[in-house]
């Protein structure tokens, strides 16, 4: 589903929100392979939570069922801040049966982290979500997890990694990605795995350097693909994407392209960034920015009843 604006409104000084300082990341793996706790260190090392809150391990996996199997079943968005840039996290599943999460919403990312045990290797899901990322053209990078681990077999992994890479990619770019080892367990990660490290400083300032900016034309009509649909007790349907272009605005009316080709009026009602595991409630977004937008709930009942 695409929205876009339905009438120009006028240019507005945009120099306050610039697109440089915002990384859009999703984090692929194979089951097991330590996504999510990896994705608990970034939210703990990334001030996401106060000093004295206790929040536990399986951050992200909110959904009962997750926490029961032990398994990331759908996509989940949160952000953390390292200096001045913003990265938005989209944790994806890792489970073959729930593979079809990855390929609906990698489009809002511009790079991907995948996750490697060091002691598996790449599995049979490694190789299905990578090549779901490298045919969105995303900007690969490599974390090799479990390092800690007595059985660690960590060169020959990074030779198996570049073999897959050689085998899936698109672009001779995207054989250039770099490769970081972490213990994800112990919160660190390191450029030199025979140097254990005490953080996961070297992986943030990797994301910031490897990841490019999202791209977007924050003055052009906008235009954003709804990537993801969640439901709020108080909201009613809410829809989760990406603004590829332009500005949305709180009470804008947007024009709406549902896949049939049917085109339809609504009205925004609220719009929400995501700010740790939080959404926060903001009067406008910009190119770039992952958003959550209510205001939807017709097209979103049309799509069940015509698509299922």
């Amino acid at each position: 589903m695409l929205l876009q604006v339905s009438q120009y409104s006028e240019c507005l000084n945009l120099t306050d929100c610039k697109n440089e300082n915002i990384r859009n990341l999703a984090i692929i793996a194979h089951v097991d392979h330590g996504k999510t706790t990896l994705v608990d260190a970034l939210l703990k090392q990334g001030k996401v939570f106060r000093s004295h809150q206790q929040v536990g391990a399986l951050i992200m996996d909110t959904n009962p069922l997750e926490r029961e199997r032990g398994i990331t079943i759908l996509a989940k968005n949160a952000s953390v801040s390292y200096g001045d840039v913003r990265i938005n996290i989209i944790d994806t599943p890792g489970h073959a049966d729930f593979s079809g999460e990855v390929e609906r919403v990698m489009n809002m990312a511009d790079g991907c982290l995948l996750l490697v045990d060091a002691v598996d290797g790449p599995m049979p899901q490694t190789t299905y979500v990578l090549r779901q990322a490298l045919q969105q053209n995303v900007t690969p990078m490599v974390v090799i997890n479990k390092i800690d681990r007595p059985e660690a077999r960590t060169a020959e992994v990074v030779t198996m990694i570049q073999d897959l890479f050689l085998e899936l990619a698109t672009e001779v770019e995207q054989l250039d990605f770099p490769v970081l080892y972490a213990s994800a367990r112990d919160g660190y990660a390191t450029a030199d795995p025979g140097v254990p490290g005490t953080d996961m400083q070297p992986l943030f300032d990797a994301i910031v350097k490897s990841v490019p900016p999202p791209g977007g034309d924050m003055a052009a009509p906008l235009q954003m693909l709804v990537a993801a649909l969640d439901y709020d007790n108080y909201l009613g349907q809410v829809s989760v994407g990406r603004i590829s272009n332009g500005t949305l605005r709180m009470r804008d009316d947007v024009a709406l392209l549902a896949r049939d080709g049917e085109i339809s009026t609504h009205n925004i009602e609220r719009i929400f960034v995501f700010r740790g595991m939080e959404r926060v409630e903001v009067p406008e977004a910009y190119a770039g920015d992952i958003v959550a937008v209510s205001g939807l709930d017709a097209c979103i009942h049309r799509r069940y009843h015509n698509f299922d």
